[in-house]
């Protein structure tokens, strides 16, 4: 198996659910080109999008009950990826298959194995329960975005990029002011920043007093609590709440909570697909403020992808160019390590001995 930047025994996002349907629906995943299709029971095929005869793109023919017909020449595959017709011939070769990869539906997305499918365990798909939580509510998008997926990652573990790229939704001064405390333990990190009497962004603000029918949000005790696990996925615990209302002592009763669930899927070296979601447990029956929040989080997010892709460029044009890690990097630095841990825990299970 070729090994890159990215770990391939891990679940990726291939979509939200309602992104597959009973189409065919390309998507690179971990540089393998996969096309993802709905059964008649609702349930979901992943096939190597790639026809057994001469490879042209399953996701280019059509589907014919749950079998996918080849737009050149008709071979027909099954859900398992066995051919079972071949329209020219009189016998169909035993070696006539593509690959399958396990497939999981959790969380409101799609999750694709793409590494050894006999360790494809949906016990360690990632925790973005909030996403489809009765007690929570939001609506989710995702960016297509031409840079390394590490780069995404690098810059939702160092949220001091708030203060300079999102001054008019969620950044402040007291963002890059406060220092925050980091925890790393295997394939996790954790970050916390709590900034005390604080102004509330405008974002949070405007969702502060919609919440409690506040007037002025006044002054503010704002948290972000960020949450990695490798290799791909952030969940961001984050809120305000009235100064000395007790929340961080742990009563959130006066302020606002929301989620920030974030996943990344490398695609190549340089391009990766990003799903995100902003869950809140307030409002949860608005299905308006569901769709103001999503939007205005797609234009937040829209600020990074502008940041994300300038800094990938630059990095093509300046091979030789390392990054420089301060203080504010160490969350992203702990997250790449656990990465790079996950890689070469990979190449040792494919090269016992060191060979």
């Amino acid at each position: 198996m070729a090994h890159s930047a990215f770990p391939m025994n891990a679940w990726y996002a291939a979509g939200w659910d309602l992104d597959v349907k009973r189409d065919l629906l390309p998507r690179t995943i971990c540089g393998i080109s996969i096309v993802l299709y709905r059964r008649f029971d609702r349930s979901i095929a992943a096939l190597e999008d790639a026809c057994w005869h001469r490879l042209l793109p399953l996701s280019m023919g059509r589907l014919s009950g749950d079998e996918v017909v080849c737009g050149y020449h008709g071979l027909v595959f099954n859900s398992d990826g066995r051919c079972v017709r071949m329209p020219s011939e009189d016998r169909i070769s035993p070696n006539a298959c593509v690959r399958a990869f396990p497939v999981v539906e959790r969380h409101r997305l799609v999750w694709i194995w793409p590494g050894d499918s006999a360790l494809a365990d949906p016990a360690l798909i990632p925790d973005m329960h909030w996403a489809d939580d009765a007690e929570w509510a939001g609506e989710g998008s995702y960016f297509d975005l031409k840079c390394d997926y590490r780069l995404v990652l690098d810059n939702l573990m160092d949220l001091t990029h708030e203060t300079f790229v999102h001054t008019t939704s969620i950044g402040d001064d007291a963002v890059a002011g406060t220092p925050l405390q980091a925890n790393h333990e295997g394939r996790t990190v954790d970050l916390s920043r709590w900034m005390i009497d604080v102004e509330a962004p405008p974002f949070l603000a405007t969702q502060l007093c919609q919440a409690h029918d506040l007037a002025e949000p006044g002054k503010v005790d704002r948290w972000q609590l960020i949450h990695f696990e490798a290799p791909a996925t952030i969940v961001i615990d984050v809120g305000v709440a009235p100064t000395g209302s007790g929340a961080r002592e742990g009563d959130r009763s006066k302020g606002i909570s929301g989620r920030v669930l974030n996943t990344v899927t490398p695609q190549t070296a340089d391009t990766c697909y990003y799903f995100f979601q902003y869950a809140r447990c307030y409002g949860l029956d608005d299905r308006a403020l569901s769709t103001e929040m999503k939007e205005a989080n797609i234009r937040i997010f829209t600020e990074d992808k502008i940041i994300l892709e300038a800094q990938q460029r630059a990095a093509v044009r300046h091979p030789d160019r390392p990054f420089v890690n301060l203080k504010i990097d160490v969350g992203s630095v702990r997250a790449r390590r656990a990465i790079e841990q996950m890689i070469a825990a990979e190449r040792a299970e494919d090269h016992p001995g060191g060979a």
